[in-house]
């Protein structure tokens, strides 16, 4: 019965704050935006404009809902909880210190991998119901760049699970004496790049792109409506940053002080560089993305499930510098793996043989005109 009731606690608690944690968080990257982009970011409602999320969220309360005619008023009314709710049953199965958890099973990084997928599946239905062609070409990119991203991203914790021997990620940061990221670091940047992908952040937001279909799969969706997808979208950038650190940054393991302010401290620390990634680079094209996936990341986990298999066979549980040792041997593969995602970014060049090209946009033929008879 206790542990019933702490649960719900925690849960009460995780769910407070991350909402609290997406007001602060859509405020930071906006002012962190206009730092990068030499201005001053929102600056009027509030001290630093610290209460312009808040205003943002009274407006979008009271914007008018509009439903398409021709939409399926079902699936549409309940496609943004599907992207919503997920993100927060992900927090259910992450540790906050030593014994500060809603929920411990013994299998919690399949959990989490399951979980994300359904973010994928809110889009579809979206776009579907819209019965729009535009957020139908932003569904069709999501639907691709999940199936190319959850392979190399679920492949990117084999290493992990084959030095823990576990799939609790309890087991997981109490194993970290040293952080995942320093053993692992390919597993890592794979795993973070993965993680961009899915929560279609710059510079995977393909399904999203401004320039190219508008706002995608909400193109149809005001209100709030709209505002659960902005929800779940930085709820989600929040729920990565967490599941990162957790697994790769030790989670609440920190000396002296409580284990939520170390998670706390790593969690901003990842949003930061998400951030920042953002303002420094561009999007990327969709065969970029997909060659990224399938031609890099998914070969790189591959050998780094082998080059962990040998290592952790040949240093067993009895050798003191294990993990140091098993570090440095990934490391070693570490740096073709920098050089290969250079190359595959790397923008081709098209050179036009001017002789061969047509200065008619309709035809490569010039147009006749008939002779003028006197």
């Amino acid at each position: 019965m206790l542990t019933a009731i702490t649960g719900v606690i925690i849960a009460f608690a995780v769910i407070n704050g991350v909402l609290g944690g997406v007001l602060a968080l859509i405020w930071g990257e906006r002012r962190l935006l206009g730092r990068f982009q030499q201005r001053t970011g929102p600056n009027r409602w509030g001290p630093q404009g610290l209460l312009t999320s808040v205003a943002d969220a009274v407006k979008v309360m009271f914007k008018e809902d509009i439903v398409p005619e021709e939409a399926d008023h079902y699936i549409f009314n309940i496609a943004p909880l599907l992207l919503v709710i997920p993100v927060f049953i992900i927090f259910s199965v992450i540790p906050f210190g030593i014994s500060l958890y809603a929920v411990d099973i013994n299998v919690s990084v399949l959990f989490i991998l399951a979980i994300t997928s359904i973010s994928g599946l809110s889009i579809i239905c979206a776009a579907w119901a819209s019965a729009n062609r535009i957020a139908i070409f932003s569904a069709l990119r999501s639907v691709a760049m999940l199936i190319s991203y959850e392979i190399p991203v679920g492949l990117s914790l084999v290493g992990i699970l084959l030095i823990t021997e576990s799939m609790s990620v309890m087991d997981i940061v109490t194993y970290q004496s040293i952080p995942f990221i320093l053993i692992q670091p390919v597993a890592a940047i794979v795993f973070f790049l993965g993680s961009l992908a899915e929560i279609n952040r710059t510079p995977f937001d393909l399904t999203e792109a401004e320039s190219e279909l508008a706002a995608g799969y909400q193109n149809d969706y005001s209100g709030m409506k709209w505002g659960l997808f902005y929800l779940g979208e930085f709820a989600a950038a929040i729920a990565a940053a967490t599941v990162f650190s957790t697994l790769f940054l030790g989670g609440p393991n920190g000396p002296i002080l409580p284990g939520l302010f170390w998670l706390t401290i790593k969690v901003i620390a990842v949003l930061f560089f998400i951030i920042w990634i953002r303002a420094s680079w561009p999007r990327f094209r969709i065969d970029q993305v997909l060659n990224l996936a399938w031609k890099g990341l998914f070969e790189l986990t591959l050998v780094n499930i082998v080059v962990t298999s040998i290592a952790v066979i040949v240093w067993t549980d009895l050798d003191s510098n294990r993990l140091l040792y098993i570090g440095l041997v990934n490391w070693f593969f570490a740096f073709p793996f920098v050089l290969l995602i250079f190359k595959l970014l790397k923008t081709k060049k098209y050179e036009s043989d001017t002789k061969s090209s047509s200065y008619y946009p309709v035809g490569s033929d010039s147009p006749k005109f008939k002779k003028e008879i006197k």
